[in-house]
């Protein structure tokens, strides 16, 4: 099927950061067939006029815990609450239909606010899997690894053997890409992190945890004269398959450790800055030429799915951190949110360009909402103006998975009736936390 998308402002986030005021982009199939100035002259089975709204690539969310949903709005003032009563409740109330249907409805937010790929990281992950099968989004998924008890595994350590299945599992699924996702650098011990690299070094696949996120965890290191990302080095972690999420402490010599190993950060300034744990050095890794990407962390931890909201923190928080109202331009940001994550997840020659060959990863934004109005500067408007109610059509290998606003695959009321369902047991299960949530 050719689809032409025509009368939009084309942001192509290619190497020139070609902007076409009046462009068309061209689909054929799964991938993007042309792209180009004015209005398009050839065939096409459907032609959609854009209406002068903004079309750029999908967005790209580098970390992520979809199926937490059913923690929004939980204990979200609550100090150190991981601890407290996320772990414990998730091991007496997470169960595989839950993950399932919170992931079902996570994703249809996501697709909503112009998501086409994200990285995941929980339990029963193959049920994000079938999720993301049923929705149309392609995931990076991996089964958290963990030294202690899980709600899908007795046995410390046992998300591994769940994990090594996955690869199994899903293999040729081309909306499902198995990756290795071990919980952090103190949460899991030496044997299973190294365990961990080794698989990802086997399957050549990403490698992505928590690191220098935690006051505890850097407290942890430095009596032993180290950093996490010293420790990760060391056991031989950080190499261009590692995507370390947070990075929220690290020090310079940190930063030139992970460009040093070409890694990847996945930037979650949403939940960073919520939870009062800083405002990570991403201005000195972009100067270091660190890979990174944006996330949005869990929708407990970040509460929202969307990255319009990362991009308008993102701006927000950097430029008070530096006193530097021209640190990260919206044009950077932008790019950090789309083709920066392709490239965090070693995708950028798949996706995150609106260029001839790459996956059609499209996402419309519409411009006739008052707070839009005028737009000088599309990137601008992106960031610092934009929700996720503005988008109107979203694209993933060219498959329509949002046209006018709604979902064509998923009913969001349905979804959320079923996710219901699920979520007495666990609701009764959080009633001995209400103390403190």
């Amino acid at each position: 099927m050719r689809t032409a998308i025509e009368n939009a402002v084309v942001l192509t986030m290619d190497d020139d950061m070609r902007v076409l005021d009046r462009g068309y982009v061209l689909t054929d199939g799964k991938n993007i067939a042309e792209v180009g100035e004015g209005a398009f002259a050839g065939e096409a089975d459907e032609r959609i006029d854009a209406r002068g709204g903004i079309l750029l690539p999908g967005f790209v969310n580098t970390h992520c815990h979809v199926s937490m949903v059913p923690f929004r709005t939980m204990g979200d003032d609550c100090p150190d609450r991981l601890r407290r009563f996320l772990f414990p409740l998730e091991n007496e109330a997470m169960t595989r239909e839950l993950v399932y249907r919170g992931a079902v409805f996570g994703i249809g937010e996501m697709l909503l606010a112009g998501v086409t790929t994200f990285a995941d990281m929980y339990y029963f992950e193959d049920e994000v899997a079938r999720a993301c099968v049923q929705t149309g989004m392609r995931g990076y998924l991996g089964e958290t690894l963990i030294s202690q008890p899980t709600c899908d595994s007795a046995q410390p350590g046992g998300g591994l053997a769940i994990a090594k299945a996955m690869f199994d599992t899903w293999r040729g699924e081309a909306l499902v890409r198995p990756i290795v996702a071990p919980h952090g650098t103190t949460t899991c011990d030496e044997a299973l992190l190294r365990a961990g690299a080794e698989l990802a070094a086997e399957h050549d696949t990403l490698f992505t945890l928590h690191a220098s996120e935690m006051d505890y965890e850097m407290k942890f290191f430095a009596e032993r004269g180290e950093t996490p990302t010293r420790y990760l080095a060391k056991i031989g972690a950080v190499n261009e398959r590692l995507l370390a999420g947070h990075c929220i402490h690290m020090t310079q010599a940190d930063i030139e450790i992970l460009a040093e190993g070409n890694a990847a950060i996945a930037h979650c300034i949403g939940s960073n800055t919520k939870a009062g744990k800083g405002v990570a050095p991403m201005a000195a890794a972009a100067r270091a030429g660190v890979r990174f990407g944006l996330g949005t962390d869990g929708p407990s931890s970040g509460n929202t799915l969307s990255l319009f909201d990362q991009m308008r923190l993102f701006a927000c928080c950097h430029k008070t951190a530096n006193h530097d109202r021209a640190l990260f331009p919206a044009k950077e940001i932008v790019r950090a949110a789309t083709r920066g994550g392709a490239e965090a997840l070693r995708a950028g020659d798949e996706f995150g360009r609106l260029q001839p060959g790459m996956r059609a990863d499209l996402v419309l934004v519409s411009v006739d909402a008052p707070h839009l109005f005028p737009v000088y500067n599309p990137y601008s408007a992106l960031v610092y103006g934009a929700n996720s109610s503005d988008v109107s059509l979203v694209m993933a290998s060219g498959e329509t998975l949002v046209r006018g606003g709604k979902l064509t695959r998923l009913d969001m009321r349905e979804a959320k009736a079923r996710l219901l369902e699920q979520m007495g047991p666990f609701m009764q299960s959080a009633a001995k936390y209400a103390d403190i949530i």
